[in-house]
């Protein structure tokens, strides 16, 4: 069990990143006073919590309405968190859980928590794929809601990097945050061909009967 959660906790922690995240909540928020930051943090990690919680729980139920099987869910979220960690180890943000240009106009800060904040900066397809991978062959209730009380600890990690994002950026400056974003995507890398694999190891069998079970 404390491997299991050692595990969740790392993948989360890898995928959301919350020391790399830092410089991009301070330029979305540098425009606000300190009360409406705080504000801001708070709102986008509810949101993420919230979002996440969701897939957690109705993960198996989305996978039977859309007829998704664990193996290809498996295999296609592994490569897509690759991406992801390839981006990271190269040191540039990911398209699937940074903004564009256009994003970044809203000055709203109700706005800016949700969109790109909330999803999907911080619940975004990886975040998902993560819990949802984590929480498919999961039957006892008791697992799940340690997956989702893992994830709340890492959502708290993050409202607190946020929260003193300024100082922390100061005191680690670029090149530090640049180090701890590398060892995350190397982390978020293994942690994908390790889905991949598994999802191969599972739909062989399934492959060679002709058919593939679902979850």
């Amino acid at each position: 069990m404390i491997g299991f959660i050692l595990q969740i906790f790392g993948a989360f922690l890898a995928i959301m990143n919350p020391v790399g995240n830092i410089p991009i909540f301070v330029g979305l928020v540098e425009e606000f006073e300190e009360k409406t930051r705080v504000k801001v943090a708070k709102k986008s990690v509810i949101w993420a919590f919230i979002i996440c919680s969701v897939f957690i729980f109705a993960g198996n139920f989305i996978f039977r309405f859309y007829g998704i099987t664990l193996p290809a869910f498996r295999i296609a979220g592994g490569i897509l968190i690759f991406l992801i960690a390839y981006q990271l180890l190269r040191g540039k943000a990911s398209r699937q859980h940074h903004p564009g240009e256009e994003e970044h106009e809203e000055a709203d800060p109700d706005s800016i928590a949700i969109t790109p904040l909330a999803t999907p900066i911080l619940a975004g397809p990886g975040t998902i794929t993560t819990a949802m991978s984590f929480a498919a062959k999961r039957t006892n209730i008791l697992e799940l809601f340690i997956i989702e009380a893992v994830f709340g600890v890492v959502c708290l990690l993050t409202y607190i990097c946020f929260v003193y994002g300024e100082a922390i950026s100061e005191k680690l400056g670029r090149t530090k945050i640049g180090v701890i974003t590398r060892l995350m995507g190397l982390i978020l890398a293994v942690i994908a061909v390790q889905m991949v694999l598994e999802g191969i190891k599972e739909a062989f069998p399934y492959l060679a009967s002709g058919t593939i079970s679902k979850p």
